[in-house]
């Protein structure tokens, strides 16, 4: 998760408030310009964006709508949808596959169309981990034919960042994109613009994220989307302690259970084998009587009983 200092300076980037306003408003369009060709790398040039009505309906009233948190279309008319999920939701995948479906739906004109689409790029900031093995944190997805391994279709791509698991220092950002994930991992806790961050954009994120720049109306939506942030952290951070607390009482119940089980086998055990040698003993005594009675010989009678010539004397 992004930690917050003590006295911010800069906004949280992972609270709705900050990612539209950094994000998602004409006024700040150049950070995501400059974010969106940083990601792509050179595979995509982007000049330009035009800002979408974040609100989809379907193709009936009564269809589920969607909300995106940021969609726009390059100067080509290439969809981009970009969405920022501060916590783990059990379909994201889903979620995502849904969104785009919007994007290629709208697509089709009224009267005659010959099916070409442009291509759409729907782009997750995550704030969690989907895939909780390895430290890849960047995953681009399309349709591929699985024999071949070559890409089927180029025109849908699904960009996954796991933010936690981008963890480079300072000294270790090379790229743009690095720089990039750096600002946005860690924006909430500086103090002051790093100086590896020296490039006009991040001069741009920094005056435009700096808190004590905000008119009233903006800290006081700032603070109420914090706010959510915080209390959903909580939820998920208590959550989580309750399950590991579940699961720690359900493993000690079991433990008990097999340990209670395996002491009552043993002892059950335990107990027969002592009473058989019990039955064994008070057996050979009894016939070691007999045959001193007959005035066998003592060391007869031990050899045949197992008893020693102790214990036959005090018969």
């Amino acid at each position: 998760m992004c930690s917050e200092g003590i006295i911010e300076r800069y906004v949280n980037f992972y609270t709705d408030f900050a990612f539209k306003k950094l994000f998602g408003t004409e006024i700040n369009k150049e950070l995501l310009v400059s974010f969106l060709n940083a990601l792509l790398d050179g595979k995509e040039v982007v000049r330009d964006i035009t800002y979408l009505n974040t609100e989809r309906l379907g193709t009936q009233e009564y269809d589920r709508r969607a909300v995106f948190d940021v969609y726009c279309q390059n100067e080509k008319g290439e969809y981009f949808l970009v969405e920022m999920q501060k916590g783990e939701q059990q379909f994201f995948k889903d979620r995502s596959i849904y969104y785009s479906s919007f994007a290629i739906r709208e697509q089709a004109p009224k009267g005659v169309w010959d099916y070409e689409l442009k291509s759409i790029y729907t782009i997750g900031i995550l704030n969690f981990c989907f895939e909780k093995e390895g430290t890849d944190y960047y995953h681009e997805v399309k349709l591929v034919e699985l024999k071949t391994k070559e890409v089927f279709y180029d025109k849908l791509t699904f960009i996954y960042l796991e933010m936690p698991k981008f963890t480079k220092t300072e000294g270790e950002l090379e790229t743009l994109f690095d720089k990039w994930l750096y600002a946005i991992r860690n924006l909430a806790s500086l103090m002051e613009r790093p100086r590896i961050l020296q490039e006009k954009v991040f001069a741009h994120l920094f005056e435009a994220a700096e808190i004590a720049k905000f008119d009233r109306i903006e800290r006081y939506e700032y603070q109420e989307s914090l706010k959510a942030y915080r209390d959903w952290f909580s939820v998920m951070e208590t959550a989580e302690i309750r399950g590991m607390e579940k699961g720690m009482a359900k493993g000690m119940e079991k433990g008990m259970a097999k340990g209670m089980e395996k002491g009552l086998a043993k002892g059950m055990e335990k107990g027969l084998e002592k009473g058989l040698e019990k039955g064994r003993k008070e057996g050979a005594l009894a016939t070691a009587r007999n045959l001193k009675a007959m005035n066998i010989p003592l060391d007869t009678i031990a050899l045949a009983t197992g008893l020693t010539s102790e214990e036959i004397e005090n018969l």
